[in-house]
C-alpha cells in the first residue's frame, strides 16, 4: 500500500464515523519520521477513542499494523503511528491549545522561504 493510499484510508476511516476537520498535512520534506500527519477532532473522549479504534481496525484489515497507539485511556489525545502516516485524534479544546497545524505547516512555509528561486540561481 502506497502511503497516499494509506492516507486515504485513515481519512475515510476518520470520516466514516463522523471525525471533525480532519487536516492531512505534507511533512515528507520537513521530517524523515514519516510522510504525512493527519489531525482530527473528536467530539468527546468517548468519540476520540471510537476514531482511533476504528482506525486500528482499518488499518489492520488493510495489513497496517500500527507501529503504536498512546492516549486511548484518556480519550483526550490520541495518536496513532502508521509508520509513514501519523495519525492525531484530540478533542477540540485539545488540539486548539497545541495548535500542530500551524506548528508544522509555519515549518513548511520556513522551508519553502530558505529554499532558492531559479531566478536566483
Amino acid at each position: 500500500m502506497q502511503n497516499d493510499d494509506l492516507a486515504k484510508l485513515v481519512e475515510n476511516a476518520l470520516e466514516e464515523l463522523k471525525a471533525k476537520d480532519v487536516v492531512r498535512i505534507d511533512v515528507k520534506e520537513l521530517t524523515s519520521v514519516t510522510d504525512y500527519m493527519i489531525i482530527a477532532s473528536g467530539t468527546s473522549g468517548r468519540h476520540v477513542k471510537s476514531l482511533s479504534d476504528n482506525l486500528v481496525e482499518k488499518a489492520k484489515a488493510a495489513g497496517r499494523r500500527p507501529l503504536g497507539v498512546e492516549g486511548q485511556d484518556s480519550g483526550e489525545w490520541v495518536l496513532v503511528d502508521l509508520g509513514d502516516v501519523v495519525v492525531h485524534i484530540m478533542q477540540p479544546a485539545t488540539r486548539q491549545f497545541y495548535d500542530l497545524e500551524r506548528l508544522w505547516q509555519s515549518a513548511e512555509s520556513r522551508r519553502a522561504q530558505q529554499q532558492p528561486t531559479p531566478e536566483a540561481e
